[in-house]
């Protein structure tokens, strides 16, 4: 039965309280912004990065949201989305919808607006920057099969994210496991100058820099060969995240281009232009590099141990910063860094530990590559009824 959005929902706008009064903020309700969905990967939110007073939700037009409520950026940018958690507010660049519970599933709209993210975009407008108004949101129709089929649908397809959420969270804790051991082992003492048995050297003497600095390839619509660029290597997780590549190249390209510039395994990834020393392992012979980024091979035994450091020294790697328009370092600089290097035996346990968990976390990056592509082909034939439900038992 097709409905309009206004009748199977209530679309709630948010707002923002007067930052001059310290009065309204650091409280305890949650207050999210579209800045806080912009690198969010799960479903469900219960915070972001400020909260709000009830002074500051009284005097604003902020608006207390159930949990459950769907919550969708309609501007700045436009197709954020994500579930709440808990009751929580939002700031005016939202339209989130409060579901009819006996019209409506809730995990069914949140999958419907995802199904249907390009064609509410599609429906914005304004001059200055586009947004999807009140009005339009309302007016945007929905066909809605009955609650049984809703639930159905949204159970199909919320095994598959929970599975996803879950490895996400293992990958999360192998990341946890070995920052933790890498400071208990090694970096703590490194900080505490408690170095007399390790071997300084700089980071030229264990790396070699590979680069496409002012190459600019012909590229392709969509290959088998993207072209890794910051969004790509950004996060705390250490495995590629292929889903962000905007660029591609053909084979032709691919094989006589770049030539040395490919990137080869356990070489390390990092950025130095825009968001800057943001880091990958390299665990497959999948893309090159983008000019804003260079490939680190390591020239001992050690990738693991040196990834691991680069990491904690992030911070020291951004403050080569000379860049005036935007953020940049030169890798001439930083790598004349130093880096400390424990007793051997010590070295060789880290490493074997660091692969281990690293290739667990590439085997279930892969997984979850397996599990979106399989939701994102069911998720448009469930919506349209394609598939046929009458058979499956959720």
């Amino acid at each position: 039965m097709k409905y309009k959005l206004s009748e199977i929902a209530e679309i709630v706008a948010g707002g923002t309280p007067s930052t001059k009064e310290s009065a309204y903020w650091n409280g305890k309700i949650p207050w999210i912004t579209p800045k806080d969905l912009s690198t969010y990967k799960k479903r469900y939110i219960s915070q972001g990065e400020r909260n709000i007073t009830e002074q500051g939700l009284n005097n604003s037009s902020a608006v207390m949201l159930p949990k459950n409520t769907i919550l969708f950026t309609s501007r700045a940018p436009i197709g954020y989305i994500a579930i709440a958690e808990n009751k929580l507010c939002t700031n005016q660049g939202f339209k989130s919808l409060v579901c009819d519970d006996s019209k409506c599933y809730f995990l069914y709209l949140y999958y419907w607006v995802l199904n249907n993210i390009e064609y509410i975009k599609s429906q914005a407008n304004g001059s200055t920057f586009q947004e999807i108004s009140g009005s339009v949101m309302k007016n945007i129709e929905i066909d809605l099969p009955s609650i049984n089929i809703q639930k159905k649908i949204a159970g199909i397809l919320d095994c598959i994210d929970k599975k996803i959420e879950l490895n996400n969270q293992i990958n999360d804790n192998l990341q946890e496991q070995l920052r933790y051991i890498f400071n208990n082992m090694f970096f703590n003492k490194i900080q505490n100058n408690d170095i007399k048995d390790y071997k300084e050297q700089i980071l030229y003497d264990v790396l070699d820099v590979i680069d496409n600095r002012g190459k600019t390839p012909q590229l392709v619509e969509i290959s088998d060969y993207p072209i890794i660029d910051v969004k790509a290597i950004s996060g705390e997780n250490r495995i590629i995240d292929y889903k962000h590549c905007q660029k591609y190249v053909s084979e032709e390209v691919y094989n006589s281009f770049f030539r040395s510039g490919h990137p080869r395994i356990n070489d390390i990834l990092i950025s130095t232009v825009g968001s800057l020393a943001e880091m990958k392992i390299y665990k497959e012979n999948k893309g090159t590099i983008a000019q804003n980024v260079v490939a680190l091979r390591s020239k001992i035994k050690y990738p693991m141990y040196i990834y691991q450091y680069l990491k904690a020294i992030k911070n020291d790697l951004i403050s080569y910063n000379i860049g005036s328009v935007q953020p940049s370092i030169k890798v001439t600089q930083f790598m004349n860094h130093n880096i400390y290097f424990p007793k051997e035996n010590e070295l060789e346990e880290f490493e074997k530990i660091a692969q281990v968990n690293t290739d667990k976390m590439f085997n279930i990056s892969k997984e979850n590559e397996s599990l979106e592509n399989l939701r994102d082909t069911l998720l448009p034939k469930l919506m349209s009824g394609e598939i046929d439900l009458d058979k499956i038992d959720i």
